[in-house]
């Protein structure tokens, strides 16, 4: 498909619905330990899972106007688009609160899922082919926030820290730890899912090796073992983290969701991080990435719904 043969809201509409779609997914992957699923709301006391499909329906029209951006921005600096997608997302924050009483569900992927949706459509119609490739997409990500991290997160004074004052959790850990958490994932073009869970995610959709639910749950474990998750530190702090890394390597170490101690390990893993008030949320957000790059560059998840129904 060439960028002759399919229209800016064509385009738009279908970046948009795998943005929304990629959102659907991740939160109907169940067990997942510690997260909001179709079973339970894990760590989390203020949403559940029907809080996260008002959210999701809310977003729809945001990720199409950062596509829409991006189509506006295909031939341009592309640094100069990040400025024009974070007044959008503003915006789609309120109408997230709005949705949810409220409740934060999806600003992460406000943020990493709005500058997909750009640098897509961008390589689309700037390069024209369909569909799109991993490689460019990421490069195109990391142009755009080029720098981010240090504009946005090395500004914090220690002396704040100390106190606590005026800082986000980002500021914080970076300036402790140095862990750039989803801004440094973003500017460096989401090492850890061309890395990790995206070869994982497209080898177990050729094997058709279970259903599309078992397939995201164990990539989720694999992102688990690999993913600097601010989540985790912030609610508590770097061991937990090694913690919650060792429960994935040994969940995968006896099959994951495929075998049967695997599952039992999983629930197990369930009551526990909730018990001890884990959210692994930055691999869940991850997760919900690497469905979109699928999307964005495979034909493939939707044959297999279509086999699942």
């Amino acid at each position: 498909m060439s960028n002759q043969t399919i229209s800016t809201n064509s385009l738009c509409k279908y970046i948009s619905k795998s943005a929304v779609e990629a959102m659907l997914y991740e939160v109907s992957a169940s067990p997942k330990p510690g997260l909001v699923d179709r079973y339970n709301s894990g760590a989390h006391q203020d949403m559940d899972f029907f809080t996260f499909m008002s959210s999701s329906a809310a977003l729809n029209y945001y990720f199409y106007r950062c596509a829409e951006k991006g189509v506006a921005f295909a031939n341009q600096d592309a640094r100069k688009l990040l400025e024009h997608l974070r007044g959008i997302g503003k915006e789609a924050e309120r109408d997230m609160y709005q949705a949810t009483g409220g409740v934060n569900t999806h600003k992460g992927l406000i943020f990493s899922l709005g500058i997909i949706s750009a640098a897509a459509a961008s390589c689309f119609f700037a390069e024209g082919s369909w569909p799109l490739s991993l490689e460019r997409i990421c490069k195109k990500i990391s142009q755009i926030t080029r720098g981010i991290t240090i504009r946005e997160l090395s500004s914090a004074k220690l002396s704040d820290i100390k106190e606590e004052k005026n800082l986000t959790a980002g500021e914080i850990l970076f300036k402790q730890y140095n862990i750039k958490g989803i801004r440094g994932e973003v500017e460096k073009g989401f090492p850890t899912v061309r890395k990790t869970s995206f070869p994982f995610l497209l080898k177990y959709l050729n094997k058709n090796q279970g259903t599309i639910n078992d397939i995201l749950v164990q990539v989720l474990l694999y992102l688990m073992t690999v993913t600097e998750d601010t989540n985790i530190i912030a609610r508590h702090n770097l061991k937990m983290l090694q913690y919650v890394k060792s429960c994935a390597l040994q969940a995968l170490d006896l099959g994951g969701i495929f075998t049967k101690e695997g599952k039992n390990y999983l629930q197990q893993m369930d009551a526990d991080f909730r018990q001890k008030n884990i959210s692994p949320g930055g691999s869940a957000d991850l997760l919900a990435v690497t469905i979109m790059f699928v999307f964005l560059t495979q034909d493939m998840m939707g044959g297999l719904m279509q086999k699942e129904r």
